[in-house]
């Protein structure tokens, strides 16, 4: 049996696998998961042009459940073996093909650093950036009623911080983060950071160096394969019109709720 991928593009780890493998040409089945199967989404994605692509079709979130024991995306099947977290697949993956050494150097300083960057990672960006969603679109969809101006500003301010200490800390004056090519750490920051985008807070906009740093991402995994992994988050706004069931809204709605505070 063959990879198998479990993923939902919705979610920025899944992103970060799915460009990860396909830009290094690893073979791999894709299983499309629906994080909130047959309520947020809604409609299945559109058919792709190969098993590598996100296709239509059932969900296989029954068999993402099976392969992982924490129960989430993204998770991997390799034969008999499984494995869950988003760091540990790059990591399995990147070992397992003999992905060019940019990704995850061989020299012990310069892969101490892209683990530096990815401890960092969850406690700043990852604490801040998917949230801008969660306010401004999921939120909203499953309570009916728009949260408060105020708690939006307050996400952007932490973000805010966290961007400053991106830029100043680990990007500087830097092509990428840890020099002068791609890594798995420019991979796992960049996919988080287009979530406010896609919500419509161009957190790019005012900060030339993270824009010219985003630019030569794209670059480097190909603008065709970013921008095709970036297209439901890009147009998650289409989600507002999705009618949610109403016991699903209050089963939810305090759950989420919860998460912002």
């Amino acid at each position: 049996m063959g990879l198998e991928l479990y993923l939902d593009l919705l979610s920025q780890p899944c992103r970060s696998i799915y460009i990860f493998a396909r830009s290094n040409n690893i073979p791999f089945e894709f299983k499309h998961v629906e994080l909130f199967k047959d309520s947020v989404l809604g409609k299945k994605p559109a058919a792709g042009s190969g098993a590598e692509q996100p296709r239509a079709g059932p969900s296989n979130s029954e068999g993402a459940s099976k392969v992982s024991l924490l129960k989430k995306v993204p998770a991997l099947k390799d034969g008999d073996f499984t494995l869950a977290e988003c760091t540990a697949i790059l990591l399995y993956l990147s070992r397992k093909y003999n992905t060019p050494d940019h990704w995850y150097p061989s020299d012990i300083q310069q892969r101490a650093r892209v683990d530096e960057y990815l401890s960092w990672h969850h406690a700043n960006i990852r604490a801040n950036a998917p949230k801008t969603m969660w306010i401004k679109v999921l939120i909203p969809l499953f309570t009916g009623q728009p949260l408060p101006s105020e708690k939006l500003q307050e996400v952007m301010e932490g973000l805010s911080t966290s961007l400053k200490q991106f830029e100043e800390r680990f990007l500087q004056d830097k092509a990428f983060i840890i020099g002068s090519e791609i890594s798995l750490a420019d991979l796992v920051a960049i996919v988080e950071l287009m979530q406010p985008v896609g919500v419509g807070c161009d957190i790019f906009e005012d900060r030339p160096r993270l824009r010219e740093w985003r630019r030569r991402v794209e670059d480097a995994v190909g603008k065709e394969l970013f921008f095709q992994a970036h297209e439901m988050i890009l147009n998650i706004k289409e989600l507002s019109n999705i009618q949610i069931d109403p016991q699903l809204k209050e089963q939810l709605a305090p759950v989420l709720m919860k998460m912002l505070k």
